[in-house]
């Protein structure tokens, strides 16, 4: 499945330290080249992302903000195009050690085979705030 190959390698790109250590290609090949991400702008990477160029620049930032990314449970409902993922995982913070066990729920919009729009709804952005604070 699109979003399965797409976690996968977003654990992997956050671990091997984003951008300059490791490869965006697998990400960029699960995306639309008009995909859009909405994060809440309460996050140190909030904002509007576009395209795989911005998908790349947000990995990258959270690549400097978490060490690592495991997802713990994952449930997916499909409606046509439309996928409700419910995420259960534990992030570590790279510049405090901090262990983040949280849960985001994301809408996710996917037409031909590709994610065109990603909406993630965090459990406790300041939870994330926390974890990251120095």
């Amino acid at each position: 499945m699109l979003l399965h190959r797409f976690y996968v390698a977003e654990a992997a790109y956050i671990s091997a330290g984003g951008r300059g250590k490791a490869s965006f290609d697998d990400l960029a090949a699960c995306l639309d080249p008009k995909v859009v991400m909405y994060q809440a702008p309460g996050l140190p990477y909030g904002g509007t992302w576009h395209g795989p160029g911005g998908i790349e620049d947000f990995m990258a930032a959270m690549s400097t903000a978490w060490q690592s990314l495991e997802f713990l449970e994952q449930r997916f409902l499909v409606d046509e195009d439309a996928v409700a993922v419910w995420n259960r995982g534990r992030l570590q913070a790279r510049a405090t050690g901090r262990v983040l066990e949280t849960r985001v729920m994301q809408m996710v919009t996917v037409k031909d085979g590709l994610i065109t729009e990603f909406h993630p709804f965090y459990w406790d952005t300041k939870a994330v705030a926390d974890a990251l604070r120095v």
